[in-house]
This record gives structure tokens, C-alpha cells and sequence, in this order.
């Protein structure tokens, strides 16, 4: 399975501590098994899923897209609920 990361992804992982970055790669390997586990969202998001996990005790959200064809995993968003998904949709 290939997986991409999108500026914005890149740019708040690097704003991470290493053992926050621990939590995020359990994450994305969990995503990598099974890539339909996040909830699938509808309207302005249609499309993209949305993983829940903890990270040092704190609820983090993980957007991607699954594409099945290609076998492709992008990881487009990562942040705690606050303003997640409006900053999603920009």
C-alpha cells in the first residue's frame, strides 16, 4: 500500500514530540490493515474518512482518503476536534 502525506499534514506531524509521533505511526498502521475503520463522512467531505485515536491521553482526529483502486492511503488532516473539520473543508 502506498501512503501519501499533504503539506498540511507534514507540517503539524513536524510540530510533534517523538512520543506523540509513536501514538500517530500505532495509528497509521492500524489504518494500513484495515483502511475503512475511520467513519466515512458526507456532504461538503464526501469522500474522506476520519480515524479517532488517543495521543498522550488526548482524543486526535486523523482525516484520509482510501482509494481502492490505485491501493493509495492519503493522509490529508490531523488535529484535536477544535475547528477540525471547518479547517478540514478550506
Amino acid at each position: 500500500m502506498k501512503v501519501v502525506q499533504t503539506n498540511r499534514f507534514k507540517k503539524t506531524v513536524k510540530k510533534l514530540h517523538q512520543n506523540q509521533k509513536a501514538d500517530l505511526d500505532d495509528a497509521v498502521r492500524e489504518l494500513i490493515i484495515n483502511p475503512e475503520s475511520g467513519d466515512l463522512k458526507v456532504g461538503d467531505l464526501a469522500g474522506i474518512r476520519v480515524h479517532k485515536f488517543k495521543i498522550v491521553n488526548q482524543l486526535m482526529l486523523l482525516a484520509y482518503q482510501y482509494e481502492n483502486d490505485t491501493i493509495t492511503l492519503t493522509l490529508l488532516a490531523l488535529g484535536s476536534h477544535e475547528k477540525f473539520y471547518r479547517d478540514l473543508k478550506s
